[in-house]
C-alpha cells in the first residue's frame, strides 16, 4: 500500500480502532512513510544556508553560517558518505526505510549537495562579498591588490611562507603525493624552459596560518593567492603554466573493534593515526580547472566523476570565521550576556549562590544560554570540590572545552581527598584526542577514570555529589540535554536539573554503578535509561495518549529533539496521530516522519527552529489525560542513541518548571512564531512572515529579552501561544 492509496480517514473506531491497537500494528503502515534520513540531513544543512541568505539578520551573522554550513558539509561528508560507500563497497549495503538503496541514496546526496555547495558560493560572491565591500571589509583577489599591498605579501610570503611549503613534483621518480583530508592545495603545472616538458606538482596551503591574510586594514586576500603569486620562487628556473587551487575529503570515521576494548586507549589512538589515511570521498576543484590537471587528480585519487564539485572560488569557506572574527559590532547580532538563573539568586548581588544549599530546598530547572552555566553547572562542581563535607563526585564526560574548568574542578576535588569518578567518553566523534588527553590528566590526578561500557557510547549527561549534610549522607544530582562544556553552553540551547531527590539520587547512583561496575540494573524510578528502556518508556507513553484520546480525556504529544530517525516511534506515533492525538515535533535536523499524509499523519505537525544559538534540547511532554509527563534528557530518537549509547532522561516533578517547559513548547508551535514548517514530501517551507507582512517573533530573541530583563513570565504561565 502506497502513502497516496493510505487515507481512512473518519474517527478512530471500528476497523481503524482495530488497526490502531493491533500488535503488528506497523505491517499495515505503507512502505513509503519514512523520509531518507541523509537526504533529511541535507536538508537540515540548506536551513543553515537559508540564513545566510536572510537579509534581516546582520553581515557577519550571516557570513557566519555559511562557514558553518560548509563545516557541516564537511563532516557530513566524512562520516555519512564514507559510511554509505564503505556499506556498498563492502556488499553489506540494504535497502534504507525510506525504500532507497544505498547507491540511489549516493546519487541523490552527491547531487543534492553540489546544488547547495554552488548556492553557498553563489551567495558568497553575489550577495555577502558585495554587502561586506560595502561595509569596508573586503576579501580580494590578488589582481585586486595595490602594488603597496603586493609589495608587503611579497616580504609576508619570504618570511612567514615560504620556508615552510614543500613542493612535490610527480614524475617516474615521485609517486602522487598523498594528500591529506580538508587540506586545501596547489595543483601546478611547470614547463622545463629547455625540453619543453610540461610536469605536475602539489604544494599544500598551509593550514597552521589563517586562511584569510589581512594586508591592509579589514582588506584580506587568500593565502593560496599570495602563494600562487609567487610559485615562481618555488620553482626557480621553470615555467609557471597553470595553477588551480583543490581540496579533498576523506573518511574520517573510526571504528574500534570490540577485540580491542580492554585498552581502548591505544586502539582508539591507532585509528586516530589511520583516519588521516582515509580513502577520498569528495575533490573540490575551481571550475576553471585544466581537464588535463582534473584527470590526473581523479585518476590519482581514485574517485568517480560524480564526486567531483566544480565550484567558483575561492574554494573552502569554513576559512570565513576570520572575517566573522571582526571586532564589527555593528554588524552583528547584540552580544548576550547571560545571568544566573532566578532560582539560584532572586537577586542581583556581588556574591555567588550557594548552589548546594539551595537545591537542597529545591529543584532548580535550568535552561542554558539563557541562564548561566558558569555560575550553575560550573559552580555546582567547583564549590563540591572545595566543600570539606563532600565526600564524593561523579561525572560524565562526552566533550568538554580545552581548558575545562569542569576537568579543573573534578582534579581539585580528587586533590582534596574526595573520591572523584570520571565517566570519559573517548569514543565521541572529532573529539577523541580531546578527550584521550583529558583522562590522562585526570588519572595522573588520581580521578577513577572509567570508558564506559563494551560496545556502548556513554552519552549520558549526569553529575553526582555525594555530602555529608550531619543528619545523613545526600546526593545532589545534575541531569541535563547538553555537555559539560562551558564555551558551547554559551551557544548551545539546553535544559537542566539540579535536585537532591532521594529518587533520583538513588537512580543516578545505581546508572553510575553500572557505569563503572558489573551491575546489571535496569529499573530506576524517576530514569528513563538507553538502551534498555528509553524506546519502550517513550512508546508505553505514546501508546498511553492514545488511550486518553479513544477515552475522551486530554490528550497530546509534543517532542522537541535533535533527530529523529527511530521506525518504531515513528510508527508509535503515527499510530496515535491516526487515533485523533495531537502530535506536535520541534526537531532542528533530521526528520524521517512525514507530516499531514491524510489518514496516516493528520495530526502530526513538524517544525524548525534555527537561530543565533543551536537547538540542542530534548524534551518529551505529554498531556497525560490532564496530569502532564514532563521529561528532559541526552537521548534523540535515533538508533545510534537507542540501542548502541547510555542515555538517561529524567522526569520532571514541579509543576511550575512542568508549567516553564511548557509554555517554552506553545510559544515555539504559536502561529506567530518563526519557522520552518516540513511537508508530507520533505521539503522544508520558512514561515518568517505573517498575511500583514510583518515579521514573525523569532523565540530566541524573545526568550533574550525576557532573561535580561530577569522576568518570570515564561515560568508564571504568561508566555503563551496566543502571546507571540
Amino acid at each position: 500500500m502506497s502513502i497516496s492509496e493510505f487515507s481512512a480517514g473518519g474517527p478512530p473506531t471500528g476497523e481503524l480502532a482495530a488497526i490502531i491497537l493491533k500488535d503488528d500494528f506497523a505491517s499495515d503502515l505503507p512502505p513509503g512513510r519514512f523520509l531518507d534520513r541523509e537526504l533529511s540531513w541535507l536538508a537540515f544543512n540548506k536551513r543553515v544556508l537559508d540564513l545566510a541568505d536572510d537579509p534581516g539578520l546582520p553581515l557577519l551573522d550571516r557570513t557566519k553560517f555559511l562557514a558553518i554550513f560548509a563545516r557541516n558539509l564537511d563532516e557530513f561528508f566524512m562520516v555519512r558518505v564514507a559510511g554509505l560507500k564503505r556499506r556498498i563497497a563492502t556488499g553489506i549495503a540494504v535497502r534504507t526505510a525510506s525504500g532507497l538503496t544505498p547507491k540511489e541514496v549516493l546519487e541523490n546526496i552527491w547531487e543534492r549537495a553540489f546544488a547547495l555547495q554552488r548556492q553557498q558560493a553563489d551567495y558568497f560572491l553575489s550577495t555577502i562579498e558585495p554587502n561586506l565591500n560595502e561595509a569596508g571589509i573586503h576579501v580580494l583577489r590578488w589582481d585586486q591588490l595595490t602594488s603597496n599591498e603586493k609589495t608587503d605579501m611579497d616580504l609576508f610570503f619570504d618570511s612567514k611562507v615560504f620556508p615552510i611549503l614543500t613542493p612535490l613534483a610527480v614524475d617516474p621518480s615521485h609517486p602522487f603525493p598523498y594528500i591529506s583530508g580538508l587540506s586545501l592545495n596547489l595543483a601546478v603545472v611547470v614547463q622545463n624552459p629547455t625540453t619543453g616538458n610540461r610536469l605536475f606538482a602539489r604544494v599544500k596551503v598551509p593550514p597552521l596560518l589563517p586562511r584569510f591574510i589581512e594586508v591592509g586594514p579589514a582588506r584580506y586576500v587568500p593565502l593560496e593567492d599570495i602563494m600562487a603569486a609567487h610559485l615562481s620562487d618555488l620553482f626557480p628556473g621553470m615555467e609557471i603554466r597553470e595553477h588551480h587551487a583543490f581540496r579533498v575529503t576523506r573518511n574520517e570515521d573510526v571504528e574500534v573493534e570490540e577485540d580491542d576494548a580492554e585498552n581502548l586507549l591505544k586502539a582508539l589512538e591507532r585509528e586516530l593515526v589511520r583516519r588521516r589515511f582515509g580513502p577520498p570521498v569528495r575533490l573540490e576543484v575551481e571550475e576553471n580547472i585544466d581537464p588535463y590537471v582534473l584527470d590526473l587528480l581523479v585518476s590519482e585519487l581514485d574517485i568517480t566523476d560524480l564526486e567531483v564539485f566544480r565550484l567558483p572560488g575561492p574554494l573552502d569557506l569554513t576559512g570565513l570565521w576570520t572575517i566573522v572574527g571582526l571586532d564589527r559590532d555593528d554588524l552583528k547580532q547584540r552580544k548576550f550576556v547571560p545571568k544566573t538563573s532566578r532560582a539560584l539568586s532572586d537577586v542581583e548581588s556581588s556574591s555567588a549562590p550557594d548552589i548546594l544549599s539551595t537545591v537542597r530546598g529545591k529543584d532548580v530547572l535550568l535552561h542554558h544560554p539563557y541562564d548561566s552555566f558558569s555560575t550553575s553547572v560550573q559552580l555546582f562542581l567547583e564549590q563540591a570540590a572545595v566543600d570539606p563535607n563532600v565526600l564524593a563526585i561523579k561525572q560524565t564526560l562526552y566533550r568538554t572545552s580545552g581548558k575545562s574548568p569542569i576537568v579543573d574542578a573534578l582534579i581539585l576535588a580528587a586533590e582534596e581527598g574526595k573520591q572523584v569518578l570520571a565517566i570519559v567518553e573517548i569514543k565521541a566523534r572529532f573529539d577523541e584526542q580531546n578527550n584521550i588527553d583529558w583522562a590522562r590528566k585526570l588519572e595522573q590526578a588520581g580521578v577513577h577514570v572509567v570508558y564506559g561500557l563494551v560496545g556502548l557510547k556513554t552519552h549520558c549527561k549526569l553529575s553526582m555529589v555525594v555530602r555529608n549534610d550531619g543528619d545523613q549522607l545526600r546526593r545532589y544530582c545534575h541531569i541535563g540535554t547538553g555537555n559539560y562544556n562551558p564555551k558551547t553552553a554559551r551557544l548551545y540551547e539546553d535544559f537542566g536539573l539540579l535536585t537532591s531527590n532521594p529518587q533520583v539520587g538513588e537512580d543516578v547512583s545505581n546508572l553510575f554503578n553500572v557505569l563503572s561496575g558489573y551491575s546489571m540494573n535496569t529499573d530506576y524510578n524517576r530514569l528513563l535509561v538507553a538502551p534498555h528502556s528509553v524506546r519502550t518508556g517513550l512508546i508505553a507513553r505514546i501508546d498511553r495518549e492514545i488511550t486518553h484520546q479513544l477515552e475522551g480525556r486530554p490528550s497530546g504529544i509534543r517532542i522537541k529533539c535533535n533527530s529523529l530517525v527511530d521506525e518504531a516511534i515513528i510508527d508509535a506515533l503515527y499510530r496515535a496521530s491516526m487515533a485523533g492525538v495531537q502530535v506536535d515535533i520541534w526537531v532542528r535536523g533530521i526528520c524521517s516522519m512525514r507530516p499531514g499524509v491524510p489518514g496516516l499523519s493528520d495530526t502530526v505537525r513538524i517544525i524548525s527552529v534555527m537561530g543565533r544559538f543551536l537547538e540542542h534540547s530534548r524534551v518529551f511532554d505529554f498531556a497525560n489525560g490532564g496530569n502532564p509527563s514532563v521529561w528532559i534528557g541526552s537521548a534523540d530518537l535515533m538508533h545510534r542513541n537507542l540501542d548502541r549509547r547510555v542515555e538517561a532522561l529524567v522526569s520532571i516533578s514541579d509543576p511550575e518548571q512542568i508549567a516553564e517547559i511548557e509554555n517554552l513548547l506553545s510559544l515555539g508551535f504559536a502561529v506567530g512564531t518563526a519557522t520552518w514548517d516540513l511537508e508530507a514530501d520533505g521539503s522544508w517551507t520558512r514561515r518568517l512572515f505573517n498575511e500583514a507582512g510583518e515579521r514573525l517573533t523569532d523565540i530566541q530573541d524573545l526568550l533574550i529579552a525576557i532573561k535580561s530583563k530577569r522576568s518570570s513570565a515564561l515560568g508564571s504561565g504568561v508566555l503563551t501561544g496566543a502571546d507571540s
